[in-house]
């Protein structure tokens, strides 16, 4: 009666464990670039993100898009790699090495003579600047607070460099697609 007690329990376990270990092994492949968030973890936790020189992703474009690894979720395999990473874009600020430090202090000491604008890539003004020292101070007052709001920046179109919790502006603007939702007047 107890082996025969003992030998029921000792057959629900390897039954169990036969089905878990069955379940463990199924994998799925799939196109992993329809993944939903929560399926996959971007940029791969071993993969190091942060280009020291730009303190942007590594691999940053002038679209402003970076190719970085991600790791999909366990039981997932890509039909792209066949294995479980895959490479997705994230955004990302190019950047072309000026640096919005370099730049505010130029633009405060040596705006009169126009070395802001040179820096920038903006020779005219520059040369402009410095004939007539810095539009007698006020052209210099006004590069100051264009530059210090990031609302001048560098002539190729490129973002400044700055780190990457540093003091950086997001620029809100209204075009044609843009539009107040009307509200109702209580």
């Amino acid at each position: 009666m107890m082996s025969m007690k003992y030998t029921c329990v000792i057959c629900v376990i390897i039954i169990s464990i036969s089905i878990i270990a069955n379940c463990a092994e199924y994998t799925y492949e799939i196109d992993c670039n329809n993944l939903r968030m929560g399926q996959y973890i971007c940029p791969h936790p071993e993969y190091d993100l942060i280009d020291p020189k730009t303190q942007q992703p590594r691999g940053c474009t002038k679209e402003n898009k970076a190719k970085v690894v991600c790791l999909a979720a366990d039981g997932l395999i890509c039909t792209e790699t066949k294995n479980n990473t895959f490479k997705r874009d994230i955004p990302c600020k190019w950047t072309n090495g000026y640096s919005f430090e370099t730049s505010v202090l130029l633009s405060i000491f040596l705006g009169m003579f126009g070395a802001d604008r040179f820096y920038l890539g903006y020779p005219a003004i520059g040369l402009l600047k410095l004939c007539t020292l810095g539009f007698l101070f006020l052209g210099q007052f006004c590069d100051v607070i264009l530059i210090a709001t990031q609302i001048v920046g560098p002539a190729d179109g490129s973002h400044y460099v700055m780190p990457y919790f540093g003091p950086e502006i997001n620029i809100i603007r209204s075009n044609n697609f843009t539009y107040k939702v009307p509200q109702q007047d209580w």
